[in-house]
């Protein structure tokens, strides 16, 4: 069981800590090219992204978990599934592109842009929305490769488009001097990787995806979504505590804050990405084992996780404390005292959260493993949204930017005690 935990975990760290390296390779080229407003520019833009994310996720996975129901029990109709989640996908973009193609001022206006924001983001983010058919689609064909027996493909996919966003990336901007705008082509082809890559699938004799020319049944796609409002929620969160974030930050300080917050965020999304890898390394092992009805392997498996989790988070925020300096200096091209006065003490308290959000994170993955839905939720919307955004709130009134910086840590440890409650009564 060790071994076999040990291969779960370490693949899930390298698939979700590559996939968040890329929105860090963004982050770095972006400040690189146009300094802390272009940076601020990306924090801005990040909503809009999370918003296509959580639509998309929401229409792929929902509808890849009903096909893969419909196989499974002998519905008869899981054929329906894959060509109503692509139309309907497409159908939800249709809204970005109008946005992107007559709207990006307003757009930019509504989060928060200045004149300045806006003459630096008005062509990145007109090139985002513009490709959210690219983004939404992408979703169903990774989560319909996933389900029909070929996780590996769906990874590979993955990691191939962010390793293609990053390379092109500094083609665009640096070779060939496009600046955001090749950041955002960057960004928006990437996807078009991925869906390249899952096409090896689809056209092998192992696919058994097919898409049939009909009617959208909307009731379909209805039902289908209701199984995706996990994978909707998981992706909206960030984009709410990002939005109240900026918006707060804004406030208190103007564009440098919103920039500093930018260089913190990316580099903690990296940190989430190793404890979700935790996580879903030990989901599909606790399924097993409370299907089993195999309590003492189910509790070693979590205690393991919370274990190794809880060392990763020491480590990690160890790193973080000794060498915050260095790290922003990465993102601060222009070396901004002022940058550098906000990120380098921002950081520091920020990332004090993961030493709590990591029993969050594994304790979440696991009651969801067990069937303990309601308890994964409100763990997730917890930390993702209500609680952080309530301290957010709160402790920006009491203390400024640093309130802001602190909502985090605070969040995470009221979580916690609503979490441990919860494994206690479990």
């Amino acid at each position: 069981m060790k071994t076999k935990l040990r291969r779960y975990i370490v693949s899930n760290l390298i698939a979700m800590t590559g996939l968040s390296c890329y929105l860090l390779a963004d982050t770095f080229f972006i400040s690189v090219a146009q300094g802390a407003n272009g940076i601020t520019a990306l924090n801005l833009a990040l909503p809009v992204y999370g918003l296509m994310f959580a639509i998309g996720s929401m229409i792929g996975v929902g509808s890849a978990t009903r096909y893969s129901l419909s196989r499974a029990v002998g519905w008869g109709d899981e054929d329906r599934y894959f060509s109503g989640s692509a139309l309907g996908a497409l159908a939800a973009s249709v809204p970005f592109v109008l946005l992107g193609l007559f709207a990006t001022d307003g757009v930019l206006l509504l989060l928060g842009a200045d004149a300045t924001i806006l003459a630096v983001g008005r062509s990145y983010l007109r090139i985002a929305l513009c490709c959210a058919p690219f983004f939404m689609l992408n979703y169903t064909c990774t989560a319909f490769v996933r389900n029909d027996g070929a996780p590996t493909i769906a990874m590979a996919a993955t990691l191939t488009s962010g390793l293609f966003n990053i390379l092109f990336d500094y083609i665009f901007m640096f070779p060939m001097g496009m600046g955001m705008v090749g950041a955002a082509l960057a960004t928006g082809l990437s996807p078009l990787v991925s869906m390249g890559i899952c096409l090896v699938h689809y056209l092998s004799p192992k696919n058994n995806v097919r898409f049939v020319w009909a009617v959208p049944s909307l009731r379909r796609l209805a039902a289908s979504c209701s199984l995706g409002v996990a994978a909707f929620v998981g992706e909206i969160s960030g984009a709410v505590t990002t939005l109240v974030f900026n918006f707060l930050l804004l406030n208190l300080g103007g564009n440098v804050t919103v920039a500093a917050y930018g260089v913190i965020a990316n580099v903690a999304l990296v940190a989430t990405a190793l404890f979700n890898g935790v996580s879903q390394g030990l989901q599909p092992l606790a399924s097993a084992a409370h299907g089993a009805a195999n309590r003492e392997e189910e509790a070693w498996l979590l205690r393991r996780c919370l274990q190794i989790a809880a060392a990763l988070a020491v480590v990690l925020v160890a790193m973080v404390l000794l060498l915050a300096e260095p790290l922003v200096a990465v993102f601060n091209s222009e070396g901004s005292a002022q940058l550098a006065a906000y990120a380098v003490p921002g950081i520091r308290l920020y990332f004090l959260g993961f030493l709590l959000a990591c029993f969050n994170i594994v304790r979440a993955g696991y009651f969801g493993a067990v069937g303990m839905g309601r308890e994964s939720a409100v763990i997730a919307l917890s930390r993702g949204v209500v609680s952080i955004v309530l301290f957010a709130v709160l402790l920006a009134a009491l203390w400024g930017v640093t309130g802001v910086w602190l909502a985090f840590p605070v969040s995470e440890g009221f979580t916690l005690l609503i979490s441990a409650r919860m494994g206690r009564k479990s």
